[in-house]
């Protein structure tokens, strides 16, 4: 079943997820290949798209990420800073 998400953003993690993985120096592919090792399977292009907003993102890989990129949930989900 497809999810329908009537929002221009799909997720609010996007910017936090770029910000914390060019902080660690991990491309978009070695994110995706140490997601991998979770049995979380998303490719370079969807995390392109997590980080443009233009991709949901579910519970087990909200975790993931956060593990891989050592930062809380809570964290990815604080608003920038201008």
């Amino acid at each position: 079943m497809a999810r329908i998400i009537d929002y221009e953003a799909q997720n609010v993690v996007g910017e936090k997820v770029k910000k914390f993985r060019e902080e660690r120096k991990l491309s978009q592919k070695a994110f995706s290949e140490k997601l991998e090792t979770k049995a979380i399977y998303i490719c370079r292009g969807s995390i392109s798209r997590i980080e443009s907003h233009e991709r949901t993102v579910t519970d087990f890989e909200l975790r993931a990420m956060a593990q891989i990129l050592r930062v809380s949930i809570e964290e990815l989900f604080e608003e920038m800073s201008v």
